[in-house]
């Protein structure tokens, strides 16, 4: 089956009653929040974190079923962020991996400015790590104790682009890691 990636609108009653769903009836164990509650997700919607156009919601679709969700971040530059979430049953089946490529597909169609497309994930987060390296994104940065766990100590951050050019080619442009020296 395909996956399907279509826009969510948080002023949609249907939407974001699903959206809100999905949200309390999963947990999410690498977030930063794994487990947030109503009362959380309409505060971040009472802010502005999921409006346009900096933000989007996205609903990711197998068979008409919903199994899970990306939020856009900075979708009013040239290189958005995504925060993808799916949900608990489906994980460990490939989907993740079909689930970026439809999204990096969806995102360079949709947004002719977009240059390149970020990702942030924990360092302990080896599927998604490796779905990131399946698709063609690069490791860019590490960054070191910088991602907080509730109830743990901070979990170093892990950051990946991937190049509309990369993607569009194939190939992978080279990253300069040691061009300055002490």
């Amino acid at each position: 089956m395909a996956v399907e990636i279509e826009p969510l609108s948080p002023t949609d009653r249907c939407d974001w009653d699903e959206f809100t769903r999905f949200m309390l009836e999963n947990t999410f164990p690498f977030h930063v929040n794994p487990s947030p509650t109503r009362e959380e997700i309409e505060s971040r919607k009472a802010d502005g974190g999921f409006a346009p156009p900096e933000h989007a919601l996205l609903a990711v679709r197998v068979g008409g079923g919903l199994v899970g969700v990306v939020g856009l971040d900075d979708l009013d530059g040239d290189a958005p962020l995504f925060d993808i979430r799916l949900a608990d049953g489906v994980r460990r089946r490939g989907w993740g991996r079909k689930t970026v490529r439809e999204l990096v597909r969806h995102l360079f169609d949709t947004y002719p400015r977009i240059t390149r497309v970020e990702a942030q994930t924990r360092d302990d987060n080896i599927a998604m790590r490796r779905v990131l390296l399946h698709n063609g994104f690069v490791k860019e940065a590490h960054y070191r104790r910088t991602w907080p766990v509730a109830g743990g100590s901070p979990r170093d951050s892990v950051a990946y682009g991937l190049l509309r050019s990369d993607f569009e080619t194939g190939r992978t442009t080279p990253l300069v890691w040691d061009d300055l020296q002490a």
